[in-house]
């Protein structure tokens, strides 16, 4: 099934962490570069059509305090990034009009003004894509879920830090909480 579905009056595109500290990673099954052209395809298309874009990007607090630091056996390191690292790949803007969302988190909503900006604009659905699928997206996926926002997953305008990740989320969690569609679909439906 290709339909999306899509109400242009109340949908979203929400990009996650499409920044140069984080395009410049190793990533599968799909390489960075082809992920930002497709999500870039997808923001003109929700321009062009008056529905907004949110280009999320995730940053530390200048003083690092906000990193957790969980006991894990594969805790994420705390590292302070380099300068130009938060900044939204060009490619992508932001385009006047766009929303700029700065989360500290994996997930877009966590901390953040996205509900919020959401609900004062009716939105009640959005298309998600990003890096990394089985990160930042998919924490901003149970988000939404939870939330009860609908969503459609753009599976050709993400990737994670490897196939076998990106593939476990888009096959066991996705189609449990949205649907899972390409870019072309999404495209055409708009």
């Amino acid at each position: 099934m290709k339909n999306t579905l899509i109400d242009k009056s109340k949908t979203a595109l929400v990009v996650i962490d499409l920044q140069k500290g984080i395009v410049g990673r190793q990533t599968a099954p799909y390489a960075a570069d082809s992920v930002v052209k497709n999500a870039a395809a997808l923001a003109e298309a929700f321009r062009k059509n008056g529905m907004p874009v949110f280009l999320v990007r995730v940053s530390p607090s200048p003083d690092g305090k906000d990193a957790l630091r969980p006991i894990a056996d594969a805790a994420m390191p705390v590292q302070t990034p380099p300068p130009g690292w938060t900044e939204i790949v060009p490619e992508l803007g932001p385009k006047q009009g766009d929303f700029v969302i700065t989360k500290h988190q994996w997930g877009a909503f966590y901390g953040t003004e996205l509900d919020l900006e959401f609900r004062r604009r009716g939105i009640a659905a959005m298309v998600l894509c990003g890096i990394a699928t089985n990160f930042g997206v998919e924490s901003t996926a149970r988000f939404a879920y939870e939330y009860g926002y609908n969503q459609i997953f753009a599976e050709d305008a993400m990737t994670a830090l490897s196939a076998e990740e990106h593939a476990a989320t888009v096959a066991n969690i996705f189609p449990r909480i949205g649907l899972v569609r390409q870019t072309k679909d999404i495209l055409d439906d708009l």
